[in-house]
């Protein structure tokens, strides 16, 4: 069965004034169905055709030497799991396990919110920061180029942050600093990660 396109969890203008209708329309509409289209195309008739996704994305990593496969695959998932970090009227701070986790990883949120933004700042070019999680609970924060994800690694990611341009040009043109403190304040869905934390140190 060939990828399904799947929508974000709320309606394409539910995260105004933070992030346009206008882009997720481009977003969503076509950069992403544009990788998931390709990506059934290239795996169609291949050994990969009925793999899971993140199947795929190991399979076609290719030791660091991306195949045109796995930037299609990586490209579907980043998106999908960076679609369902947000929700309408998000931001904010988190609670429970994941805030205590937060301080004493980090220091504090505000310091966590810091390095966050800093490893997207820092991204040269096209990218993503991740929020990470591993096996005993303990947090950390990564950036990748491109299409890479921490799949590759066997990681566990809890937060991502896309920070190619088409995630906020249009709203923000060149200012990505802006974007990534309205991302950081308005738009993360806590309950979310906090749920994705709680799966992973379960």
């Amino acid at each position: 069965m060939p990828f399904e396109l799947k929508p974000p969890p709320y309606a394409l203008d539910a995260l105004e004034p933070h992030m346009s209708k206008e882009t997720l329309e481009y977003h969503w509409g076509k950069h992403h169905r544009a990788y998931n289209d390709m990506l059934n195309k290239l795996i169609a008739g291949t050994p990969l055709e009925g793999k899971t996704l993140e199947e795929i994305i190991v399979a076609s990593y290719n030791s660091g030497a991306p195949t045109p496969v796995f930037n299609q695959a990586a490209q579907v998932w980043n998106h999908t799991f960076f679609w369902e970090s947000m929700k309408p009227n998000g931001g904010g701070v988190p609670s429970g396990k994941l805030a205590e986790a937060i301080d004493r990883d980090f220091g504090s949120f505000d310091k966590f919110k810091d390095e966050f933004k800093n490893a997207g700042a820092t991204q040269f070019g096209s990218g993503w920061a991740w929020l990470l999680v591993d096996r005993e609970g303990k947090l950390s924060i990564s950036k990748t180029p491109n299409a890479v994800n921490p799949i590759t690694e066997g990681k566990t990611a809890v937060l991502t942050m896309d920070v190619w341009e088409h995630a906020y040009y249009i709203d923000y043109r060149n200012a990505r600093p802006n974007y990534m403190g309205v991302f950081v304040e308005k738009l993360v869905n806590w309950d979310v990660v906090a749920e994705r934390y709680a799966a992973a140190t379960a």
